[in-house]
């Protein structure tokens, strides 16, 4: 596997990642849905996620692990992002458009899946980078599935709370994902 095939691939998703952030932010809005929101600041966390593998993929090892450690704090961005969402959602408790919602988290879906197949190749490429970005594109792709199920449960119940239930679920995710790529990058750092 070469850094030129590498680097076409994370280019791409950087792409796919900030085309559906503006989509998803825009209905995320629109419809005043918490978990869109997380999910939409996440595209464009993937975004900066895929750009900074792009600039450190030449780097030392010891480098590459430092951008690593960055990376997981970048991870939690939209955790933090879900948390303050959530407070202000339940302010003002109107569930967002069912239908839209889970439309917007099936394309949602889609983009992070077809990440996450073209990452997997090079998931153990370049240490803690490039599983940052596998990890981020298939752990969204769980967040998406469950976004769609919101959209449903609120079609069904009418509730707010499917969705704002979501919404922490994702910053969780992310938070776990930090945690394991900050592991993995400080293994690096610690290798001669």
């Amino acid at each position: 596997m070469t850094d030129a095939k590498l680097r076409r691939v994370v280019a791409f998703v950087a792409a796919l990642n900030l085309s559906y952030f503006v989509v998803e932010f825009s209905v995320a809005l629109t419809i005043k849905s918490v978990s869109l929101f997380a999910d939409s600041i996440d595209f464009l966390e993937d975004t900066s996620v895929n750009l900074l593998i792009l600039l450190a993929l030449g780097w030392t090892a010891r480098n590459r692990a430092r951008v690593g450690m960055l990376l997981a704090v970048i991870l939690l961005a939209p955790g933090i992002a879900a948390v303050w969402t959530g407070f202000e959602k339940l302010s003002l408790p109107v569930a967002p458009n069912p239908v839209a919602l889970s439309w917007t988290g099936a394309g949602a879906f889609a983009v992070n899946v077809t990440c996450a197949f073209m990452l997997a190749h090079y998931r153990h490429h370049s240490g803690s980078l490039t599983k940052a970005a596998f990890l981020s594109a298939r752990n969204d792709a769980f967040a998406n599935v469950a976004i769609i199920l919101a959209g449903i449960a609120t079609a069904v119940t009418r509730s707010v709370w499917p969705d704002l239930i979501v919404g922490v679920g994702i910053a969780a995710m992310n938070a776990d994902a930090a945690r394991e790529i900050f592991h993995a990058a400080r293994r690096e750092q610690a290798e001669p």
